[in-house]
């Protein structure tokens, strides 16, 4: 099922992070330790470098078009497969660094925050992207009729939706569309070529009734999500977006 995801949208990628309540160890030894046996596992990580924001950064090669990629940061430890050519790969990645968080971070389930899986669909498109947006997914509701005064252009349409998938709310839900476009394209009619993205991330927060398993957790958002995306984000919301776009071509 999951392997046919990257058909739909020009860049594809699945993303994890995990959010913490203490801070992560930031000491050189064992960040070069742990993104050293990060490497061992997945030689293709080459590049390693410290942001300006101080979070550390081990990745494989951009330019390639299919990457993998790790991120360290104060209070999060991030992980994503940029166009893998199937969902388990990126799978397999994220659960191998969350089982090792525990022995070279010491990250313990009583320090969980949340977890979060992003599903992210990459459209490239020039022109007005918050007009594609429109047209493909608020056209003809009750919410186009604000698109509907005098001259009135389409500029900043990224709508955003959370759900709770359960009672108390620790498992959820978030939608999020990105258009990259700015007031002065919108103006000039001048486009850059930046692809809309589709976000889609289901997210878990410990209950306080049961010890968090990072693994079977990451198992479980992965089985929901993929569920949501072949039911609901790819018939609704990707592919009417990439038809909008082929129409405005």
């Amino acid at each position: 099922m999951s392997s046919g995801f990257g058909n739909f949208s020009d860049d594809f990628f699945i993303n994890m992070d995990l959010h913490t309540s203490l801070p992560l160890p930031q000491g050189r030894e064992t960040v070069l330790q742990f993104c050293e046996n990060v490497q061992k596992q997945f030689p293709d990580m080459t590049d390693f470098h410290q942001r300006e924001n101080g979070e550390y950064v081990l990745e494989g090669d951009r330019g390639s078009g299919a990457y993998r990629w790790l991120g360290l940061e104060m209070r999060r430890l991030s992980t994503g497969a940029f166009n893998p050519s199937e969902a388990e790969i990126a799978y397999e990645q994220h659960e191998w660094v969350l089982d090792r968080s525990r022995y070279f971070l010491g990250v313990s389930h009583l320090d969980v925050e949340s977890l979060d899986l992003v599903y992210g669909f990459n459209l490239d498109c020039v022109g007005n992207r918050d007009e594609i947006v429109h047209e493909a997914l608020i056209s003809g509701s009750r919410l186009a009729t604000f698109l509907n005064e005098a001259n009135a252009v389409a500029l900043n349409f990224e709508p955003a939706f959370v759900i709770a998938l359960n009672d108390d709310c620790s498992l959820q839900a978030r939608l999020a569309i990105e258009t990259r476009n700015s007031s002065y394209q919108v103006r000039t009619g001048i486009y850059d070529e930046e692809p809309i993205s589709i976000y889609f991330t289901i997210r878990a927060h410990p209950c306080p009734s049961q010890q968090f398993d990072l693994v079977g957790s990451l198992a479980e958002q992965s089985r929901i999500a993929e569920e949501y995306i072949v039911r609901v984000i790819l018939p609704n919301v990707v592919r009417p977006i990439a038809s909008a776009i082929a129409a405005a071509q």
